[in-house]
């Protein structure tokens, strides 16, 4: 560990120690099983408090490069035929001359008026079942609903004057019929936002922009063809099967362990897709370290006609680290369709949402499906693409992450006293944690005490493909919930699920 800590440049100091030991396990430097150094000796080293090393070695926990052995300390993981990230490669090409060409061509399409707006209400709006949510049933004084988030942080005022500015300052061609994939602006805007926050490069003309998720996956089926082979896990986001089992597509479930979809079982599957949230699962909260994100898009890489579609739906709230790369950062062969949304970052009624395509696909997507009309207003992507360039969106973002952290950290603190009878899981990440009951207490049984208290609480076997009789986990959405509502919400269940099943 013979480096030199920089204290006269913007990167923190977790940060650049982070950096410094991903990069030399990333170049074989670090190799398995060798063991760091303690914090403690590591930070003394440094010069630096004992906390800064704690955040590091926290972030590479997280993202599975090294692993912590009781009383040993910590190691290098596996990471089998981990891939460079470093330099410009370009996206999805090999063709070192495209990178001028593409300068070129998007340096030629400045756009006058920008373009914004909207997303899939599908997540915060609605249950997994499709239904209309309960959130305004007067039977429940308590709805720890994982799809809600809090509408008190949202930024009215900035909204609606830059709604007045862009109405005000429209001419006719904001009006018009506009670009099948979205308006370009929107689609650069969008491109950087994901190498700057999610470590992944495209092309705007990678990105496709649509009205929430549900549309975007309806495009997809056209693009990958009916009867195609569907892996997904189980437990998953209901919503996203429902949609899947609406095509004719054969869906084959995949195991999972504490790391995410298995890519042996994967490989077993027979499948040509496998659709996957790495970055935090739903509804098991599983942050899919760097290991097995390799693993998959190996199995990717084994078939010319294999993907991963990866739902990225609420990265930007991690509460440890800072987030966790997109899977489409890792890939150096066009295997991921990365699909993105603002639902949970900005508001629910926000129905934008955005994929983006490997170069074989969007090519298929340009020849067979760009008859289809962008199906987001023009003056709503030009309002969120001024939220966004003006850096309201950033600081949007911390204020709702100092929210929902405060939240996140009462809940768990409200629930360390139930300790022996529950288990808490998925709480590192998300709007939601999950809570397993110890003292015999079934699902069902937490459910239906919870609503008789008046407080609504959801099973986990809603999320699941195949049935699970013997489940004892229930989710705890916080992001709509005032910290008045956590505090009474767990009361009332601590005293409904006291004495487990007598």
């Amino acid at each position: 560990m013979t480096f030199r800590i920089r204290t006269d440049g913007d990167s923190r100091l977790y940060e650049q120690i982070y950096e410094h030991i991903k990069g030399e396990i990333r170049s074989g430097k670090l190799l398995f099983g060798e063991r760091l150094p303690s914090t403690r000796s590591l930070a003394e080293y440094l010069q630096v408090a004992r906390s800064t090393v704690d955040y590091a070695y926290a972030q590479l926990l997280s993202e599975g490069y090294i692993e912590s052995r009781p009383c040993k300390g910590y190691f290098v993981c596996s990471v089998e035929e981990l891939l460079q990230l470093d330099g410009d490669m370009g996206a999805y090409s090999g063709d070192p001359g495209e990178g001028a060409a593409r300068a070129g061509r998007d340096a030629a399409r400045t756009r006058q008026n920008p373009p914004w707006a909207g997303r899939d209400a599908a997540r915060a709006g609605q249950s997994q079942s499709g239904t209309s949510r309960q959130a305004f049933d007067p039977g429940y004084a308590v709805d720890f609903s994982p799809y809600d988030i809090d509408m008190a942080g949202f930024p009215f005022g900035v909204w609606k004057k830059i709604t007045k500015n862009v109405l005000t300052f429209a001419n006719s061609d904001l009006f018009a019929k506009g670009e099948a994939q979205g308006d370009y602006e929107l689609r650069r805007t969008i491109s950087r936002y994901l190498h700057s926050s999610r470590g992944a490069d495209c092309r705007p003309e990678q990105i496709i922009v649509g009205a929430g998720n549900d549309y975007l996956l309806l495009l997809l089926e056209k693009i990958l063809g009916p009867r195609t082979r569907i892996a997904m896990e189980n437990p998953t986001y209901r919503q996203s099967y429902r949609i899947f089992g609406s095509f004719a597509y054969t869906i084959v479930t995949v195991d999972m362990d504490e790391h995410g979809m298995r890519a042996d079982k994967l490989e077993q599957a027979d499948v040509s897709a496998a659709y996957v949230m790495p970055s935090h699962q739903f509804p098991t909260g599983t942050v899919m370290p760097i290991g097995r994100r390799m693993e998959l898009l190996k199995w990717a890489d084994g078939g010319a006609d294999r993907y991963l579609i990866e739902d990225d739906y609420d990265s930007e709230f991690r509460f440890r680290g800072k987030p966790i790369p997109a899977l489409l950062a890792s890939d150096r062969h066009g295997k991921v369709i990365y699909i993105g949304t603002f639902s949970k970052a900005i508001a629910p009624a926000i129905r934008v949402s955005f994929m983006v395509l490997p170069q074989p696909l969007l090519e298929k997507y340009e020849a067979e499906c760009s008859f289809y009309s962008c199906t987001v207003s023009r003056i709503d992507q030009s309002v969120l693409n001024e939220f966004i360039g003006e850096g309201y969106f950033e600081r949007h973002l911390n204020k709702m992450r100092k929210i929902y952290r405060a939240k996140h950290d009462l809940l768990l603190e409200c629930l360390a006293d139930m300790g022996e009878e529950f288990r808490v899981s998925g709480e590192n990440a998300g709007l939601h944690l999950l809570l397993t009951a110890e003292n015999g207490l079934s699902e069902r049984e937490l459910v239906q005490r919870g609503a008789d208290r008046g407080v609504r609480v959801y099973g986990l076997s809603e999320s699941m493909v195949e049935e699970a009789p013997d489940s004892r986990t229930v989710l705890l959405g916080f992001g709509g919930v005032s910290t008045d509502g956590i505090r009474k919400g767990l009361g009332l269940l601590k005293e409904a699920w006291k004495g487990g099943n007598m």
